[in-house]
């Protein structure tokens, strides 16, 4: 008995060591790990980089746009075979684009290091781009997209910079521009003020608290900042028949733009002063080097602005004004998304002219072989109100204004030209080539759930050229537009134009 009793418990304590092996063999839950952690030293959305004190947050945009009566997705119908107003204009153009932006944030004993980009896709749907050729998708005289062909689509950097001490390096906004640029209370594109489109700079920027600011910047001239420096001795009557008064003649580069700005921005909304010196650097006369050059010749561009909030209309509700004089710097007043040389066409009732044109252009400054510069002088304003219906709805209106005006000097250059090459009418007594541009429109947005929103905007654009009256050219056959040689009336022109949009911020 007591042997059995051995052999029983010999049995029982190998099992429980068997037992007490397998169990050691079975996993162990680990410990939760949190692979993101939510930093909330940068506002919400920011999470930290896993094994890093650097914090990141990703956020963007899905838009989709169908704009009426114009090939372009944010302008009006003013040049091109937009302008032409023929078979060849779109009757709509659509566009769809995937906006991502990347902020990263890290703390150090210098103050916080930040960079931040902005990429973007886009596809545009197609506009007419001349008989025989060939467009991404291989169809023939249509082109798919605009930009750096990706897919048949394009690739956009809008942003990429370093923020470090009150320093900024890299392609960030200018310095000279509003916080709403040229969008006042819009989508569509306006003159009078700085566009929106960033630029590569080095700038700093100085904090005297209460919101006050003051910026310093040099930055990058030839993408944005430069419009035309027309050699008016080059000029051809297939150019002047787009607005072209010469041969486009910019040189390399010198010095970038050298740009201040003073800023206070508080509750009770903004007001900023700007000032832009701009270098005006041509190429030769002629064809080399041995036909010399005229000398570099610096403009300016100053601006005002000023913005309300907490208006009695409404919460929510802002006005936004903007003005700017420039003088050798044109495009910080008509920029970078709007044309810079305009043809747009329409009916006639004058005897033996083929239809109407509106034409001008835009340039910094122009010049005849063997002489100096002479520099152009713009102004324009734009503004616009917005109204909050309520959490759901609001509701703007906007109007903008931009003037070109040449001096005597440059009249007498273009002038000599416009007579010599397309024959106008009315002689030298009758040529001016001064414009006016004006835009006026309203929009409303529909926020059914946050961050989603529905918008429709009318524009209407009008383009006051300075002809004489009932004055006619006589332009050669433009293929690329399908207007055949013959006689046209020089006329105000204009172009009303419907966007509709659709977007999801995140």
């Amino acid at each position: 008995m007591k042997m059995v009793k051995s052999l029983l418990l010999g049995s029982a304590a190998g099992l429980i060591a068997t037992g007490g092996a397998q169990a050691a063999d079975l996993p162990v839950k680990a410990k939760a790990i949190e692979y993101v952690k939510i930093c909330s030293l940068y506002g919400a959305g920011f999470y930290y980089i896993p094994g890093t004190d650097t914090c990141i947050k990703l956020g963007g945009y899905l838009r989709a746009d169908a704009v009426l009566a114009t090939a372009s997705d944010l302008s009006a119908a003013a040049s091109g075979v937009s302008g032409a107003h023929n078979r060849l204009s779109n009757y709509y153009t659509t566009r769809t684009r995937q906006d991502l932006q990347i902020d990263t944030r890290t703390a150090t004993e210098y103050g916080v290091v930040r960079t931040f980009a902005e990429l973007a896709f886009t596809w545009t749907s197609g506009t007419y781009s001349g008989a025989g050729t060939t467009a991404v998708n291989g169809s023939t005289a249509y082109t798919s997209s605009v930009g750096s062909a990706v897919a048949g689509g394009s690739l956009g950097v809008y942003y990429a910079f370093i923020q470090f001490a009150g320093f900024t390096f890299g392609k960030a906004e200018s310095q000279f521009r509003t916080p709403w640029a040229e969008y006042p209370a819009n989508n569509m594109e306006l003159p009078g003020s700085a566009g929106w489109d960033p630029v590569n700079q080095v700038s700093y920027t100085a904090d005297f608290g209460q919101g006050i600011t003051a910026s310093f910047s040099a930055q990058d001239q030839v993408p944005n900042y430069t419009t035309n420096i027309w050699n008016v001795s080059g000029a051809t009557a297939a150019g002047i028949a787009t607005g072209s008064y010469g041969a486009n003649d910019i040189g390399g580069s010198r010095a970038p733009d050298l740009v201040a700005r003073v800023r206070v921005d508080q509750a009770w909304g903004l007001f900023q002063a700007s000032f832009a010196a701009h270098d005006n650097h041509a190429a030769y006369y002629g064809a080399s080097e041995v036909t010399d050059h005229p000398g570099d010749k610096w403009g300016w561009a100053g601006q005002l602005a000023l913005s309300i909030k907490n208006i009695p209309t409404g919460a929510g509700d802002t006005i936004n004004l903007t003005g700017v004089y420039t003088n050798g710097a044109s495009a910080y007043n008509f920029h970078d998304y709007l044309p810079f040389t305009f043809a747009m066409y329409g009916g006639t009732g004058l005897a033996g002219a083929y239809q109407s044109l509106g034409v001008s252009g835009v340039s910094d400054s122009v010049f005849v072989t063997g002489a100096g510069q002479e520099l152009t002088t713009t102004y324009g304003f734009n503004g616009g109100y917005t109204h909050n219906w309520d959490p759901y709805w609001n509701t703007s209106i906007y109007g903008a204004w931009g003037a070109v005006r040449y001096n005597n000097t440059a009249k007498g250059y273009i002038c000599g030209a416009v007579v010599a090459t397309v024959a106008l009418s009315s002689g030298l007594a009758g040529c001016n080539p001064d414009f006016n541009y004006a835009v006026v429109g309203t929009k409303s947005s529909w926020t059914p759930v946050k961050n989603l929103t529905f918008s429709a905007e009318l524009a209407y654009a009008m383009l006051d050229q300075k002809y004489a009256s009932g004055s006619t050219v006589t332009l050669p056959l433009q293929s690329g537009i399908a207007k055949p040689a013959a006689a046209y009336e020089l006329k105000d022109q204009n172009s009303l134009v419907l966007l509709l949009r659709a977007q999801r911020n995140f």
